[in-house]
Formats: structure tokens, sequence, C-alpha cells
């Protein structure tokens, strides 16, 4: 499996992109998380391919109002989406006696492993060698937890005739938080008040 291990030189906003990378296939886990995101991949000359894939978002109403937030972003900017199954049922059976775990704890850890495996899964499909997510930009998540769900998913799906790696990126750098909440007002986006699933909900 090749890693993102020799990269150009960190510039000034702290964002260190592996040498070979034009393109990456991002995980979105909603449209605030990935407009900074997504702004600066083009600013750098990375073409993004959108993929919405968040089986753990509950209810169905709350999923469907963050997928079209994100669809709508991405259609703003002429970048392509890809809209994955939803399927909250196998979700929750694959999270089944873990429900009491606390934020960052092993629920949050296999959700993010089902999440990046799948998207490596798709960057394969696709002959994108290069997938990151979104869910490195949310302070409330776990930068290691998330690393570890990505190399693990690379490592999984990667084959010598068909690499897949994983850009492990902490994208709260280089003024992205800030440019995120700016992006939040122009584009007047939807801003969930927790992750996702029932058992982050606000009691």
């Amino acid at each position: 499996m090749e890693k993102c291990t020799h990269s150009k030189k960190a510039n000034r906003q702290s964002i260190v992109v592996p040498e070979d990378c034009h393109e990456v296939l991002l995980h979105a886990c909603c449209a605030p998380c990935s407009s900074a995101i997504v702004e600066w991949l083009l600013q750098h000359g990375i073409r993004p391919t959108i993929y919405y894939y968040n089986p753990n978002i509950f209810p169905l109403e709350e999923y469907e109002i963050r997928k079209n937030e994100s669809k709508r972003h991405a259609e703003s900017l002429g970048i392509r989406w890809i809209d994955a199954d939803y399927d909250h049922g196998k979700w929750l059976c694959s999270v089944r006696g873990l429900e009491q775990e606390p934020e960052r704890g092993s629920r949050c850890q296999l959700c993010f492993r089902l999440r990046l495996l799948q998207t490596a899964r798709e960057a394969q499909r696709l002959g994108i060698k290069y997938f990151a997510t979104t869910l490195a930009s949310s302070r409330w998540k776990s930068l290691d937890q998330i690393s570890i769900a990505g190399e693990s998913a690379a490592q999984t799906v990667s084959t010598p005739e068909s690499p897949v790696a994983f850009w492990a990126q902490n994208w709260r750098k280089g003024g992205l938080q800030d440019r995120r909440n700016q992006l939040l007002r122009e584009y007047n986006f939807y801003n969930q008040q927790y992750c996702g699933c029932e058992f982050s909900m606000p009691k």
C-alpha cells in the first residue's frame, strides 16, 4: 500500500499535499465542513470529487437535508458529486452493542472505518489514487481515529495494480476553520447541531 509520506513542502497554510496528487475523492459529511476544503483544493490545482456516504445520519429527513446541501454546494462549483446508498439499518447493525459509547469512543472509530472503507473502494473504482475526508475538519472528531480508519481502509483496498492512499490531513489548519464559518454564512448552509447518528443527538 502507498502512503502519503512523500509530500510537497508544507505551504504557509500548513496543508501538506502528496507530490503526485492532482485529484482526490473527498468523503463529505456535510456542506459546511467541505466548503473551505473544496475551495482550497480548487485554488491549488487539485480536482475534488465529492463522495456523499453517511449512513449513520438519522433521521432520514436530516439525512436528506444534509445531502441536498452538499449537492447544492458541488453543483454551484461545477464539480462532480456522487450520492452513495443510504442504509441506516445496516449501519445500526454494524454498531450494535456500542450504542452507549461516548463520542470519540469505539462506536465512532467503527463508524469512521465503515465510511472510509466504502470511500476507498469508490476511489479505486474511479481510478482516483487519493481519498480524504471532511471529518478531519471537525473539532469534535478525533484526528487519530480518522487517520487510523483511513489508513486501514487504504491498506484493505489497495493493490499493486490499483493503489489507493489516504490523504491524512488536519483540515482545521491554515485558516480553513474561519473560512468555513464565512462560507456557511455566504451560502446560507443548513448547519446541523449534532454529529449525525441518534446516539449523538442532544439530550
